[in-house]
């Protein structure tokens, strides 16, 4: 069996979700539907709705006045857990995590035990098939591309076009959700004792991993960056034609490691320093095609900016310079 459900809020923050809606779709493992239902519910609270980013300018379908007649959230409960822990049933819906964390919060609001199933999700299960698990897509999205139709934001509908996405997914590789799951390495998330797992599968692990570990490097290198600068600049060549140059790296130059230790060092030759902060600098260099906020703020502030080639051409011109003129004196001095 399978249990597709759906929740809207009155109004949720950090701690307090006030459920106004526990929408569900059970259907059997061929995905016929046996039962679907929105549990219409007084959140006692008023009425803040926003969609899944804060943004305001949901609506829901059925008028607030409806609401304020219904029996609270206690009154279903039982109802709710009996659908959510019923044995050999996959829990599922989009983005579940947000609608399990709903739940939780409701049982601290009302001091009710914690809920205990596992979960699955339709959204991640399809960014798993789409090979990209960073990017969200909203249910409207996947079910307009998978050809479902229905009325956002009523919940039940919301639960249902959740099932008819796994469905689609499903007769598109000629299996079962489950097997769907084991194909694309997704693991169910889990509540229990109000503590909540999300779902996940081996290669979002693999690229948290990743990430992290690219995050570590950058770091590193970073602070490297720093101790060589705050050590190094105290032996710049003061006399140097750049003395008055001050000069400030975007991010991605001063995290690039040995990169930008061997500019910096060939700075300090001809008397250039550095400065942490844009403002502080009258040079700031930049990797080619950036667009960050560093830039901007250098060019609002007219300091003038040079692409990380244009400032080794420059040092090198300047470099062949001097040895030009090195190399004049000594002629000069063999003559003599």
């Amino acid at each position: 069996m399978y249990l597709f459900f759906d929740i809207e809020c009155a109004s949720v923050n950090k701690t307090v979700a006030k459920i106004c809606v526990f929408g569900y779709c059970l259907a059997d493992e061929n995905f016929n539907v046996i039962e679907k239902e929105d549990l219409l519910i007084n959140p006692h609270g008023e009425f803040h709705l926003t969609d899944r980013r804060g943004e305001k300018g949901l609506v829901l379908p059925y008028s607030y006045e409806t609401f304020k007649k219904q029996p609270d959230f206690p009154a279903y409960a039982d109802k709710i857990y009996s659908l959510l822990q019923a044995k050999d049933t996959l829990v599922c819906g989009h983005a579940t995590g947000n609608d399990v964390k709903y739940l939780n919060l409701e049982t601290h609001r009302y001091s009710l035990p914690s809920f205990c199933f596992d979960f699955a999700d339709t959204q991640y299960v399809y960014m798993c098939r789409k090979g990209d698990t960073k990017r969200q897509y909203k249910l409207e999205t996947i079910a307009s591309e998978l050809g479902v139709e229905f009325t956002p934001h009523r919940a039940v509908d919301d639960a249902y076009a959740a099932m008819k996405i796994a469905e689609a997914m499903c007769r598109a590789e000629n299996m079962n959700f489950r097997d769907l799951m084991k194909k694309y390495s997704v693991e169910c998330g889990h509540i229990e004792n109000y503590e909540i797992s999300p779902v996940t599968c081996r290669r979002a692990r693999k690229e948290k991993e990743e990430s992290k570990r690219r995050k570590e490097l950058r770091e590193k290198a970073l602070a490297d960056f720093h101790r060589y600068a705050d050590v190094s600049r105290r032996f710049r060549n003061k006399k140097g034609e750049w003395k008055n140059v001050k000069v400030c790296f975007s991010r991605k130059i001063e995290e690039s490691g040995e990169t930008a230790i061997a500019l910096l060092s060939s700075l300090f030759k001809v008397g250039v320093n550095y400065a942490y902060h844009v403002a502080e600098c009258n040079l700031y260099v930049s990797v080619n095609g950036e667009e960050s906020g560093r830039k901007s703020e250098a060019e609002s502030l007219g300091i003038r900016v040079m692409t990380i080639d244009e400032c080794r051409a420059a040092l090198n011109a300047l470099f062949e310079k001097e040895n030009e003129k090195a190399s004049e004196k000594e002629n000069d001095t063999a003559r003599v």
